[in-house]
């Protein structure tokens, strides 16, 4: 589903819980208490969270990495699909900010014995969090939880819809290696189909200037996939000359509705990355994956392993650029109910 897009709320905004980034221009504040996907937001609030994320990298490199800017505040992970990577993230971007943090197990919890989002969200809202991370299989819950909770909410990840905080982190890496997003090349590879990062990723990386290629057999690829800024091949000979950034997708064989490869041997074969088609990019393109990797698959270990290969980087660039969009997200939650006692978004 798409969202629409919310206005921009030009006002002034300070924060006593570390030095603001410069801001994208004179009187901007980001405007949002939630982060429920790319589309949501402008170019400037990309940028605003990416230099805030920049700051947060050199907290999570020191021997001391806690905060207090968050102290006090409870922050709930909801994930109704397993996740290793980003609930991890997430829980040690919560605690690196001072935050109270806790995993909420769908397994063992009432959503198994019968009970509706909708009474879950209740539910939770009752014991007042500050933060809601939710991850769900289906596209659009998290604008639903975020239409009946008071707090803040963050999208980790909703069916084929997006993955916002996994794009601003892979634009986080490009643009601390290259210096900057506009004018790149970037090759998105595999299943772009039933992938939120591919999606969350074209509209961020369009957004921001950058030359967005889709490469992926046919069958593995959206109808209309043209409609969203971006050149298709079916080929990665074709895709790969030129890219500075090359970004591997995994087979999302959960998702997949009867065969749409012949084999995973075939599909290596004419789609995997390995040197030799590595080598068709640019000499110094980035290596990109938002895992779990599946070596022999899309990607050969030697180049997932790497000297060109960010991977390892793109899991730490996750905790501090969630550390960022979740102390930006209560601010903007504390400066709405400050001011005018509702909320908004």
């Amino acid at each position: 589903m798409d969202i629409t897009p919310i206005a921009l709320v030009l006002m002034t905004a300070t924060s006593d819980h570390s030095p603001n980034p410069p801001l994208p221009y004179e009187g901007y504040v980001f405007a949002h208490q939630h982060l429920l996907g790319i589309a949501d937001i402008s170019e400037h609030d990309i940028t605003y969270l990416l230099d805030r994320a920049d700051a947060a990298v050199e907290i999570s490199r020191q021997v001391e990495k806690k905060k207090v800017a968050l102290r006090g505040r409870t922050q709930i992970n909801l994930f109704f699909e397993a996740s290793t990577r980003t609930q991890s993230s997430f829980e040690l971007a919560g605690k690196r900010l001072g935050a109270d943090v806790m995993n909420m197990s769908v397994g063992s919890s009432s959503v198994k014995k019968g009970e509706t989002l909708i009474d879950t969200a209740m539910t939770l809202n009752a014991m007042r969090p500050d933060i809601l991370v939710v991850r769900h299989q289906s596209a659009g819950a998290t604008e639903l939880l975020a239409q009946k909770v008071g707090c803040c909410v963050v999208n980790g990840g909703d069916g084929a819809h997006e993955h916002p905080t996994q794009a601003l982190l892979d634009a986080l890496t490009i643009r601390r290696h290259k210096g900057g997003i506009a004018r790149k090349t970037v090759a998105i590879c595999g299943d772009i189909l039933h992938s939120r990062v591919a999606r969350s990723n074209i509209m961020l990386l369009n957004a921001l200037g950058a030359r967005v290629r889709v490469i992926a057999p046919s069958t593995l690829l959206p109808a209309g996939v043209e409609q969203l800024g971006v050149e298709v091949f079916n080929r990665m000979e074709e895709g790969l000359p030129g890219c500075d950034v090359v970004m591997m997708l995994r087979l999302q064989r959960e998702r997949m509705a009867g065969a749409l490869i012949p084999s995973v041997r075939e599909y290596f074969q004419f789609f995997g990355l390995d040197r030799k088609r590595l080598a068709m990019a640019e000499p110094d393109a980035l290596v990109m994956h938002p895992g779990p990797m599946n070596r022999g698959v899309e990607i050969s270990s030697d180049v997932a392993d790497g000297a060109q290969s960010v991977i390892q980087e793109q899991v730490e660039m996750g905790v501090a650029l969630r550390m960022a969009v979740m102390e930006t997200l209560v601010e903007r939650f504390d400066q709405i109910n400050s001011t005018t006692g509702g909320q908004d978004d």
